[in-house]
């Protein structure tokens, strides 16, 4: 049975509620392999009868409609297809905060919420109190950016992108977010000879995550990822370009005593730290991942 078939079955003169679409649509989903199948369910079908997921349970027995059938199915199909629950959904939660993304910008990950919380809970060792300045490199959707205006009263930031699509979508978040008076977008290759030139003030943090999967592993990705999300925030060259770029522009972008932080490969710790060595940065933390992973960099600009 193919996806088309599977989705039309539901449109069969069987009358839905919420409970017995909700079991058929996950079995479904967990016979065609869709990873948390349950889940990937509740959301499409709590998002076309707006609601919450939890109230999907209060309402087990409440009748769905053809209308509502319809646009579920279609949703289903987009899913079966491959296309992420976050860009079908259009939105996605990072930090408490509400996200809007879609295919110009990367789905914000778990281990970028460490990363935020890395530098919120520096942030006193940072700044006066008064006023933090933060730059933030590859912003994509923003949310690093927005997350950092919002939980830092104190903080201002620039965010800078390459792509003029991505910083649309980092915009139109800060807005949503209450924090657009705190950002300063700009489009900016950060891999571009003149980059500290373009900057007349230092900050007191950069923050990247960079494109750091090398274009060698685009293959082993799951087709999720590699086949929907931007390949520009996704690749480099060999997974370090935009760690030898920013780590060198800090020199001059930091404040003396200043932090650096980035979000790693996988399997690319030791290699970014013999970077930040190379650059005279000090002080250098490892940091893991919820999962034992070592994906986040802290390095210090020595005075």
């Amino acid at each position: 049975m193919n996806a088309s078939q599977g989705t039309s079955n539901m449109t069969a003169e069987k009358a839905w509620d919420v409970v017995s679409l909700l079991k058929t649509s996950a079995d479904f989903f967990k016979q065609k392999g869709i990873d948390d199948a349950r889940l990937n369910v509740e959301l499409l079908l709590s998002h076309v009868l707006k609601m919450r997921r939890f109230d999907l349970y209060l309402n087990f027995e409440q009748p769905i409609t053809p209308s509502e059938l319809q646009t579920f199915r279609d949703l289903c199909k987009r899913r079966m297809s491959g296309e992420p629950v976050q860009y079908i959904l259009g939105e996605e939660e990072f930090f408490g905060l509400k996200f809007a993304v879609d295919k110009r910008v990367l789905i914000p990950r778990p281990e970028t919420e460490q990363l935020v919380e890395q530098i919120i809970s520096d942030a006193p060792k940072l700044s006066d109190g008064e006023s933090l300045r933060l730059l933030d490199i590859g912003t994509g959707s923003g949310c690093i950016a927005v997350a950092l205006a919002k939980c830092i009263e104190h903080a201002t930031l620039v965010a800078v992108d390459v792509s003029p699509d991505a910083l649309d979508v980092a915009k139109r978040n800060a807005q949503t977010n209450d924090v657009a008076h705190k950002i300063e977008f700009r489009e900016l290759d950060v891999l571009s000879a003149t980059v500290a030139a373009q900057f007349s003030e230092t900050f007191d943090v950069i923050v990247s995550n960079p494109p750091y999967v090398p274009e060698a592993e685009k293959a082993t990705l799951q087709p999720e990822v590699r086949d929907h999300e931007p390949h520009l925030a996704l690749f480099s060259k060999t997974g370090f370009e935009f760690y030898e770029k920013i780590s060198s522009d800090a020199r001059t972008l930091l404040k003396d005593g200043g932090r650096l932080y980035f979000e790693l490969h996988a399997d690319g710790a030791e290699k970014t730290s013999e970077i930040l060595t190379r650059n005279g940065f000090q002080d250098i933390q490892l940091l893991q991942d919820y999962s034992g992973m070592t994906r986040i960099a802290v390095a210090v600009k020595s005075a």
